[in-house]
């Protein structure tokens, strides 16, 4: 599976934005484009998103192959073992 480069980039700036660091108050990136030009980016957001959902569900899988369990990998995630179990296992 592969990632376009503007999608790279896309990532990038997004993690750059909510990267913990210095307190400091800053505008968000879209406090200076149009609706039209946010709109025009929505569609690439969601592609990166869903590319980190399935990247993420990825790590998850192979983490339960290797035995780790479904406690630890919610402590990872910074949530309880039963959200990552209903999030993760794919079981209902």
């Amino acid at each position: 599976m592969n990632i376009c480069t503007e999608c790279v980039d896309l990532a990038a700036s997004i993690v750059a934005e909510y990267r913990p660091g210095p307190t400091e108050l800053r505008m968000p990136m879209w406090g200076k484009l149009s609706d039209a030009e946010m709109l025009e980016r929505l569609p690439r957001v969601v592609a990166v998103a869903d590319q980190v959902e399935a990247d993420l569900r990825m790590w998850v899988t192979e983490l339960r192959r290797r035995g780790v369990t479904w406690a630890r990998i919610g402590r990872a995630l910074g949530i309880t073992r039963q959200s990552a179990w209903e999030r993760f296992s794919g079981e209902e």
